[in-house]
């Protein structure tokens, strides 16, 4: 049997907050994960932390203050500053036991000072008594380059280091770092060695694949990261209120007008190794055309709907499956009106300014279901990223209102990520949902190109918490956008490793020439394989085919899943 990866994502900039649940989530499953990542401001203390290190109120200098379940006193994270958080199985100490947390924490170490040589800062080492990397150890003025807290339990690591790269040093003076006060701090710039970050990444990955990965394969996957332009939440001209584009109107004119014409999206999928894909009238293959079959069922459903003044993702997505699930009886339900604050450059939903959610809509759900005779309802929302909860209420309401008709129905709610707010996420959480979906979409290198306002962290982080929450969790991938088998894969053991039960995966239809390009179309036999690997790696459930959508046997493949409960930890914590 093959040995497992190593699996290294360098994650761009992540919030604190949203790394720990991904640490959490990460840190419950038996694989091994380097993350790698950016954190905005913020001030986090340790386990061994006094509250007089810290000697300005945090918010006045633009920084967040966390308490971490690591070791340690207080430290700094921000732009500029490479954080890697490996969450591994430790090997025990000689002839078994609990891990080593001072050898752990001296290979963490180790692993750092390696990768300063490599890039030209030699002079570094360990000072006695002060965990951590400094540079001229044996001077009179030694000073920290790089910060060490781990967490140790059951063998399995959390936490790890923060390397300064090139971040703003004044912000190390607002506490006393890592409880310090005679010791100075540094920085690879500072001490002028002029690199960008991404060959500290590289360089860095390449020490760890040979100190963690010696006799097994390296897993790499990354957020491609560039910097913001004006009109960066743009993706295509539908995304900026330009319509559904323009019909195509004969062979002779295959010329892909939304492609040609904006060199904005031209760039931004060059950028993550996109070309221009398909033809925008490719002939769809035999196996994506859907059958239409509008018989008497679907068309009472319909009139419930709209007599109920109702919304369905069914109808506002364009999706392939519509006629299937509506002679099957079933529908998701759109709540939080039906237009979207996000600007996917995949998705047909209106994106228009949004009207205020309506208080009567959870009420005439309920009532649809109740006609309906649903045993199982899906509840979907548009993103609200203008309300203050990000409609995080009105789908509790709706939980709620339909569990008050018909207490035996069972609830799935497929939410946006709420900007990672966690109230907001726990108010949904404590609702109760039989089946939590948040959909990752696409593999990690195509987050930008094609979700600019989600993230791929954010997203597992948002399923690692439902997890934690005690909730069935469900997520989603659609095909043919530019990614790789590979990076499909990868993308399956990151929903593992949090815990995930049921995955959706399905191809990528373009709803007009104003979205973006198909890239390829993925045959049924590579549907069934990512099915195959997804329960080879512990999903419980893999719905995968080319029609296959969010809500597609939604109910069966709640019957099958498992759910995951990730509890409380013990642990051993080592200083900063």
């Amino acid at each position: 049997m093959a040995a497992s990866p190593l699996h290294v994502r360098w994650l761009g900039t992540v919030p604190y907050g949203e790394a720990l649940d991904l640490q959490h989530a990460l840190f419950g499953a038996t694989g091994d994960w380097l993350l790698l990542l950016e954190h905005p401001h913020v001030y986090t203390l340790g386990s061994n932390a006094t509250d007089a290190n810290v000697l300005v109120d945090p918010v006045s200098v633009g920084a967040e203050l966390v308490r971490a379940d690591r070791g340690g006193d207080v430290t700094y994270h921000g732009p500029g500053q490479l954080v890697g958080y490996p969450v591994l199985s430790v090997p025990g100490r000689r002839g078994g036991g609990m891990a080593d947390t001072v050898a752990w924490v001296r290979s963490v170490e180790q692993l750092v000072i390696d990768t300063l040589g490599d890039l030209g800062l030699h002079d570094v080492g360990r000072l006695e008594q002060y965990p951590g990397v400094w540079v001229a150890p044996e001077s009179a003025a030694p000073r920290k380059i790089a910060a060490i807290g781990v967490r140790l339990a059951r063998g399995r690591s959390m936490h790890g280091f923060a390397l300064n790269v090139a971040p703003d040093l004044s912000m190390f003076d607002h506490i006393v770092p890592c409880g310090i006060a005679d010791k100075g701090v540094t920085s690879l710039a500072a001490e002028g060695i002029d690199v960008s970050m991404g060959e500290v990444v590289d360089a860095l990955i390449a020490r760890a694949a040979e100190r963690w990965a010696a006799d097994r394969p390296v897993d790499r996957a990354e957020v491609v990261r560039r910097a913001p332009r004006d009109g960066d939440e743009d993706l295509a001209p539908f995304s900026r209120g330009a319509g559904a584009g323009a019909p195509v109107r004969s062979a002779a004119e295959h010329l892909d007008t939304a492609i040609a014409s904006s060199p904005r999206l031209r760039g931004r999928l060059a950028e993550v190794g996109v070309g221009a894909g398909l033809r925008v009238d490719a002939r769809k293959p035999e196996w994506l055309r859907a059958k239409v079959e509008l018989g008497a069922r679907p068309l009472e459903l319909k009139r419930t709907l709209r007599e109920l003044s109702l919304v369905t993702v069914c109808e506002e997505a364009g999706c392939p499956n519509l006629s299937e699930c509506w002679n099957d009886g079933t529908a998701t339900f759109m709540v939080n009106g039906e237009r979207c604050t996000r600007a996917c450059g995949f998705c047909l939903v209106d994106t228009r300014r949004p009207e205020p959610p309506d208080p009567d809509e959870p009420a005439r759900v309920a009532e649809a279901v109740v006609r309906m005779g649903l045993g199982f309802a899906v509840i979907t929302t548009v993103a609200r990223d203008d309300l203050d909860d990000h409609g995080a209420g009105q789908i509790v309401d709706t939980i709620r209102a339909i569990r008050g008709r018909d207490p035996e129905v069972r609830v799935e709610v497929l939410i946006s990520d709420c900007r990672g707010d966690g109230v907001a996420l726990d108010s949904i959480f404590a609702a109760a949902p039989d089946v939590l979906n948040h959909n990752i979409e696409t593999v990690a290198r195509l987050q930008r190109a094609v979700r600019p306002s989600a993230g791929y962290a954010r997203s597992l982080a948002v399923l690692a918490r439902a997890g934690r929450s005690g909730l069935l969790t469900k997520s989603g991938l659609v095909l043919g956008m530019g990614e790789t088998d590979d990076e499909v894969r990868s993308t399956l053991d990151d929903l593992a490793g949090v815990g995930v039960s049921i995955v959706t995966i399905g191809q990528y239809l373009r709803p007009t020439s104003n979205h973006l390009p198909v890239s390829r179309w993925v045959e049924p036999d590579a549907f069934e394989a990512f099915a195959e690997y997804g329960r080879s790696i512990g999903i419980a459930h893999v719905e995968s085919s080319p029609l296959t959508r969010s809500s597609f046997h939604a109910r069966q493949a709640a019957d099958a899943g498992v759910p995951v409960a990730l509890g409380p930890v013990r642990s051993a914590a080592a200083p900063l």
